[in-house]
């Protein structure tokens, strides 16, 4: 690590779309404290536009070279989730931090591997998910944890994206190799973060999923009701078939609804509270949103991130706070294919799910070469 009194140095290995589009930003908002040092691709040509766009010269095409050559302190993983689980497993085994974009791996199996090695190198892994970081997520986690809204009691998690056929023309979408899964793992993972940052552990799930209009290996809609430990009930919903495209959470509690309507990412003015009958006026004035308005993004997320690496200490939306996540979508693959309802205890490494979210299921699982 760089001394307190100098910039963080990192780097970014993927150079793709979210890279340019979330994770330079951030990087740039946050240039008193950070110092871009290299970037990584395997494609040539796009890391030397990304080096191009971001002002620096080190690009390279082979992550071990730049790990070696640049030393940074924290890497940004930016890949394809199949390349995820060895590229955090390189980046912290040489000391260094990680912040891998969602999913942060294809399994609990993988995930498990990540801890391993943050615990024999001392680093971190932290995810992107950065829908728990803007202002007004905070608040309503700090109103419900005070128990300010009351008892929660039913809640509606829906991601209803739309993604072309053209879409899958990418090689690694659409296959369970590539990707790990569909829209549960790969767009709903960021509301269903949400919810559970809001309501907290969940103990069983009973789900549906289909394959109903695209061509892909893995489903391309899901279905779930969820019940949590503290007794609430929220029914979820993950497509990308849908042409009006909306993300929307919505929380019942015995004095309040909670809700939240954006596509992909909010701002204060995308959250409402409603008052039950009978909820006092100065009351309600407790939950009146927060300035400044901090909207969900990877900036907010990357400030914690970087004061979490100066401290020392582990980072936000990593470890089992992650983790937990990740249980919630193997639980749903586990009860769609297999047509039961499956609680988190069952989520152990005898477990198939534990290690492929087709779980080897007949008419989901890839067909086995017979060559």
């Amino acid at each position: 690590m760089t001394r307190r009194d100098e910039r963080i140095r990192v780097a970014v290995v993927g150079t793709g779309g979210i890279a340019t589009s979330s994770h330079l930003p951030a990087v740039q908002a946050h240039g008193d404290r950070v110092e871009l040092v290299a970037a990584v691709d395997v494609d040539p040509s796009r890391v030397a536009r990304f080096c191009e766009l971001a002002g620096i010269t080190a690009g390279y095409t082979d992550l071990d070279e730049m790990l070696a050559a640049r030393q940074p302190d924290l890497v940004h993983v930016c890949t394809p989730p199949a390349e995820h689980v060895g590229q955090i497993e390189a980046v912290l085994s040489a000391g260094i931090w990680a912040w891998v974009e969602k999913p942060p791996c294809r399994t609990l199996a993988e995930f498990d591997r990540i801890t391993a090695a943050e615990q024999a190198s001392g680093a971190y892994a932290s995810v992107v998910f950065q829908h728990r970081f803007g202002s007004a997520a905070r608040h309503t986690a700090a109103l419900l944890a005070a128990g300010e809204l009351g008892r929660p009691l039913l809640a509606q998690c829906t991601t209803a994206w739309y993604r072309p056929p053209a879409y899958f023309a990418v090689p690694w979408r659409g296959s369970w190799a590539s990707e790990g899964g569909g829209p549960t793992m790969g767009h709903g993972i960021h509301q269903m973060d949400l919810l559970l940052t809001l309501l907290g552990p969940w103990e069983e799930v009973t789900a549906i999923a289909g394959r109903l209009d695209r061509d892909v290996e893995t489903e391309d809609v899901s279905l779930a009701l969820v019940r949590f430990t503290n007794g609430a009930l929220a029914s979820i919903t993950n497509s990308i078939l849908s042409p009006r495209e909306e993300s929307y959470l919505r929380i019942d509690l015995s004095d309040a609804t909670v809700e939240l309507t954006h596509l992909y990412g909010y701002r204060n003015s995308h959250w409402t509270y409603t008052a039950a009958p009978g909820v006092a006026d100065d009351r309600q004035r407790r939950w009146r949103l927060p300035e400044p308005d901090l909207p969900s993004s990877h900036t907010a997320q990357f400030s914690l991130l970087l004061a979490a690496m100066r401290a020392g200490v582990r980072p936000p939306a990593s470890g089992a706070s992650a983790r937990r996540t990740l249980e919630l979508v193997t639980a749903l693959y586990q009860s769609a294919l297999t047509g039961r309802s499956v609680r988190r205890a069952e989520l152990v490494p005898q477990n198939p799910f534990y290690h492929a979210l087709h779980g080897d299921t007949a008419g989901w699982a890839p067909a086995r070469s017979t060559a």
